[in-house]
Formats: structure tokens, C-alpha cells, sequence
């Protein structure tokens, strides 16, 4: 590997909805029947495509839900490199069987990297992919081909080029990652440190401390109305504006929200696109499905 700038980084956010999508199945109010195209939400989940230090193309998929072929053929993606996952829930993990479809493409396999209880519950959910069970019809299959790695919170680990540092959210009774990525010193550009915060009810001390000052913050923000393990939109803000982030975008977002009303709201709030509370120049935003932020 060359000391050579990361370069050409771009942050696609895949889905920006909550678990059950919007619009939810059968639903008809006024979002689930909105015309604008940003409120269709597939579930949350991000590809980090950028050219690595040795002049390599590289994706990183920052979680992969069951949404996850229809996001990919929006985004065009081609291959994936690595998967960072924050937690095991159905809507964050629920698309790596189609990730061996990349593993043609490219001729390699895919390395995945979380927290032991998350490695532990894929082994049980994906036996047939990371375990010996062929499956239930007994046949040999084609499978996903995934390498994992444990990781910790607080302990940074390299993916290539970029300094990748889980932290410990909690997301109502159950610790879940968030992660945050550093560019090489001198290259940060307008996207890094990127921060990746789904499914959030509570950051802790320690993590909000590590989280400080990123330029680019995606965080949940599920709704107005309380919810036990997720933010609300005014906690999310609240959270924004102690993280100081430049840029805050809002993912994991209800059918509770009209798009362009909460775009709006929080950019009447201060003119500056920051909700209440979050202190005049801090730019927050909601989230849609295909929104690009370029390094």
C-alpha cells in the first residue's frame, strides 16, 4: 500500500427508514400515500465507496438489511469489501445472502466486522453462511462466502486506509455499535470523520465524547412522539448539537414524518437547517433514500 491520499469518498445513504419500511404494508395515511420520492424509505443502510491508499476501489456496507438488492441496483454497486454491522436485528441483516453476489463479481470473500453478541446471533441466523449447516434441503448451496472479525468498542482498527472506531450506543435495553470513520490526517475533505449512528436511544458519556466533532453525523431519529429505543427527532438534535457535527442527517425515519414538513421545520428553526435547541450554524437534515455526501 502506497502513501497515497484516500480520494474520490463518497457516502451513499442506501435506506433511511425504520423496520418495517415506509410505506408500511397497508397503511394509507399521509406519508405511506405521498408522492414525493423521499418518502419512500427502504430500511436503514449505507455504502462508503472510495479509492484506498494503493489506488483500489473499495465499498463498505454499514449494515445490510433485507432491502438490500433493491438499494443495490439503485446504487449501481458492483462489489463490496467489508461490512460493518451494528447490531443483529432483522431490518440491519436481514440482506447478506445476496452479498454473495458480489463475491462472484470480485472472486473474493467479503469480511464482516462487529461485536461478539452480533458475530454469535449471524452464526445462529446465517449457520448455513458462517457455520456447517448446508441448510434445511440438505443439498450443497451457493452461499455467501463472509470472513468475520471481532471488534470492540474504543479499539480502532484499519479498513483499508480508513481508521474505523466502533462505539457503544444503547438502543433501549440492548448496547449496539455505532461506528466512526477517520481519514488518514490531512485528508478529510467534506465528508470525514464520518460518524454512523443508527438505532439509538441513549449515547453514552465516553461515546459521545469519541464522537465529537465529526463533519458528517447520520443519526436516528425516528419520530416526534417518545419510543423507548429510539431517538426522537428533538432528542436526535439535542444529540447533534453536543456531537457538533457540521452536517447531521436524520435515518431510521417513521412514516410519522412528512419529508418535506420536517426539512422545512428544521430549517425555520434556526436558517440554518438545525432543529430547536441545536444552536445557530449546525446544519440537520432528514434523510432519504439515495441522498449522496461527497469526501
Amino acid at each position: 500500500m502506497t502513501n497515497q491520499p484516500i480520494r474520490d469518498a463518497r457516502l451513499t445513504i442506501l435506506g433511511t427508514g425504520t423496520s418495517s419500511g415506509v410505506p408500511a404494508i397497508g397503511c394509507q395515511c399521509e406519508v405511506c400515500t405521498s408522492a414525493d420520492p423521499r418518502d419512500r424509505r427502504t430500511r436503514t443502510a449505507g455504502a462508503l465507496q472510495f479509492i484506498d491508499p494503493g489506488g483500489h476501489a473499495r465499498c463498505i456496507l454499514l449494515d445490510c438489511g433485507p432491502d438490500h438488492r433493491e438499494q443495490a441496483l439503485r446504487a449501481r454497486l458492483t462489489r463490496v469489501d467489508e461490512i460493518l454491522v451494528t447490531h443483529a436485528h432483522v431490518d440491519h441483516v436481514w440482506g447478506l445472502d445476496e452479498t454473495r453476489r458480489y463475491n462472484i463479481m470480485q472472486g473474493s470473500s467479503i469480511r464482516l466486522s462487529s461485536d461478539a453478541a452480533t458475530l454469535s446471533s449471524l452464526r445462529t441466523i446465517y449457520s448455513h453462511i458462517l457455520g456447517d449447516d448446508p441448510g434445511p434441503n440438505g443439498n450443497d448451496a451457493w452461499v455467501a462466502d463472509i470472513e468475520t472479525r471481532e471488534i470492540r468498542p474504543g479499539e480502532p482498527f484499519d479498513c483499508f486506509g480508513l481508521r474505523v472506531t466502533a462505539v457503544e450506543l444503547i438502543h433501549g435495553r440492548m448496547p449496539v455499535l455505532g461506528f466512526r470513520l477517520d481519514a488518514p490526517q490531512g485528508m478529510a475533505g467534506g465528508l470525514f470523520p464520518l460518524a454512523w449512528c443508527t438505532d439509538v436511544s441513549t449515547i453514552p458519556t465516553a461515546s459521545e465524547a469519541a464522537l465529537r466533532g465529526v463533519t458528517t453525523l447520520v443519526l436516528d431519529g425516528l419520530r416526534d412522539r417518545p419510543h423507548p429505543t429510539h431517538f426522537t427527532i428533538g432528542q436526535a438534535v439535542d444529540a447533534a448539537g453536543r456531537i457538533a457535527a457540521r452536517r447531521t442527517i436524520l435515518v431510521h425515519l417513521a412514516h410519522d414524518i412528512l419529508h418535506d414538513r420536517l426539512e422545512r421545520r428544521l430549517r425555520e428553526a434556526t436558517g440554518a437547517g438545525a432543529g430547536a435547541g441545536a444552536g445557530a450554524g449546525l446544519s440537520v437534515e432528514p434523510g432519504w433514500d439515495g441522498l449522496t455526501v461527497a469526501g
